[in-house]
């Protein structure tokens, strides 16, 4: 039971300080200031006992009964001003405009608005006309209307200037200062435009006249550039319309130049893959064909390389050993060769004096028989017919060797009397040989082997001493006939 009042007790003293605190706590508002007064404090920036302390932008602790706590509003003010001046020419003029003022951020403008205006803030936009009301009169009356109107930010400036002073000491600044209008009731400020107005107006209608004249000169231009785009139209829609003739002449041939080029493309296709196709087959070849076979000649020209390459060293082994044979030979056949050539001249002595033997014999031959011809031509002539004999038949005989067949009549009296008349032949010569003997002189008659007797127009050599043969006849194909035929 105890433990409940004590917590009770506890909880309203927590709600009561709770209380008490929410009491007691003040917070400045952005747009405010808390002015608290009841005790001294001393702030920077102002005199000490000032009797009031200034809170801005936070919260603080107040005394209540004891301290009073009281907001000057620091939003932004205007004033609407509408002052009746007169100028430095004598010239009434209301000129009108608008002051945007605020208290200032600092403690000293906040100290001194809020000894002004806490509890008249609704009157300061009145105490602000006032003061901008005066200067704005002085200001004016120190200028001319002409210095207003080309200079408005001059006023502007000189009146903030002179306001300033007293503005600070209200605690205020100025934000912003507008003069929107300057009325004047006497109409000097419009006589003074009607002189730049008459020639504004001047220049308007000369203006307008210029525009006047530029207009018709460029609705002539323009008529006369209708004119031409109309030529120029008509032109174009002529060189259309015969580009339209051209066209439709184009299009009635499109027809066979379509399939003429269909054609063509057509052939152009079949030649690519006709040359695709050439192409492939050289590479197949190439693959199936010359590099087996450039593979086979390399093999094929390796070995055979290397079977010449070993040929050669055998054909430079065998020369060499063939060098050594053959120099053993040339040595050998050197020795045999000087033993034959000894040899050989031995036989050439032998074989020339058998020879001039020979020839001595010959001549003591030749010597008997001219001495023999000399004593008894006849037998020497003889002699010689007799060693001939066979050959002067053999060239009588030779008048048959011609005849493919004879004909013999009367069988075999006709053979006998073909032999008579060769035998007759070989008589008639040896009487035509006496002849020439016994015309002859004994020293011509000596030559004895190279005489020759001409017997029916065959050459006959002069016989030497031999053994007369026997005589022969050519062979005659004997074709017996009956009486009829002969």
């Amino acid at each position: 039971m105890a433990i409940g009042i004590l917590a009770g007790g506890v909880v309203v003293a927590v709600l009561v300080l709770i209380a008490l605190f929410k009491l007691m706590w003040r917070v400045a508002e952005p747009n405010e200031a808390l002015i608290i007064s009841g005790s001294n404090h001393k702030m920077e920036g102002l005199g000490e006992g000032m009797g009031f302390r200034i809170v801005t932008g936070r919260g603080t602790l107040v005394m209540p009964g004891v301290q009073a706590v009281r907001k000057l509003s620091l939003d932004l003010n205007e004033t609407q001003l509408q002052v009746e001046c007169v100028t430095h020419q004598g010239i009434p003029l209301k000129v009108r405009g608008v002051v945007i003022f605020k208290v200032g951020d600092d403690f000293v403008s906040i100290a001194n608005a809020a000894r002004r205006f806490l509890d008249q803030q609704k009157l300061m936009s009145e105490r602000v006309h006032i003061v901008f009301a005066g200067h704005l009169r002085a200001i004016v009356g120190g200028l001319t209307v002409e210095d207003m109107i080309r200079d408005r930010e001059k006023l502007t400036g000189q009146a903030r200037s002179a306001c300033g002073t007293e503005m600070e000491k209200l605690g205020l600044i100025v934000d912003s200062l507008q003069i929107h209008e300057i009325e004047d009731p006497t109409g000097y400020i419009k006589n003074l435009a009607a002189p730049h107005a008459a020639a504004v107006q001047r220049d308007a209608r000369i203006a307008q006249a210029e525009a006047n004249r530029r207009a018709t000169e460029a609705e002539q231009q323009a008529a006369a550039r209708m004119s031409e785009a109309t030529r120029d139209s008509e032109i174009l829609q002529a060189g259309y319309q015969a580009e339209r003739d051209q066209a439709s002449a184009k299009a009635r041939q499109a027809g066979p130049l379509a399939e003429a080029g269909a054609r063509q493309e057509v052939v152009v296709q079949e030649t690519r893959v006709a040359e695709l196709e050439a192409h492939r087959k050289e590479q197949q070849l190439q693959a199936d064909v010359r590099k087996p076979a450039d593979a086979q000649a390399y093999e094929t020209r390796t070995r055979a390389e290397a079977e010449r390459d070993a040929r050669i060293s055998a054909a430079q082994a065998e020369a060499r050993e063939t060098e050594l044979a053959s120099a053993a030979r040339a040595a050998a056949t050197r020795l045999t060769g000087e033993a034959e050539a000894a040899a050989q001249q031995a036989r050439g002595l032998a074989v020339a004096e058998a020879t001039r033997a020979k020839g001595l014999a010959e001549a003591e031959a030749i010597k008997a028989r001219a001495a023999a011809l000399a004593e008894n031509q006849e037998a020497v002539v003889a002699q010689q017919l007799a060693e001939k004999w066979p050959e002067i038949v053999e060239a009588g005989a030779s008048a048959f060797g011609n005849v493919d067949q004879m004909v013999l009549l009367n069988g075999a009296d006709g053979m006998a009397e073909m032999f008579a008349k060769a035998l007759t032949m070989g008589g008639t010569g040896l009487g035509l040989a006496r002849q020439l003997l016994a015309n002859m002189s004994p020293a011509t008659a000596a030559e004895g082997p190279s005489l020759k007797l001409k017997l029916d127009g065959a050459a006959v050599p002069a016989p030497a001493a031999q053994v007369p043969a026997a005589p022969s006849a050519p062979a005659a194909e004997a074709i017996p006939v009956g009486d009829d035929e002969a």
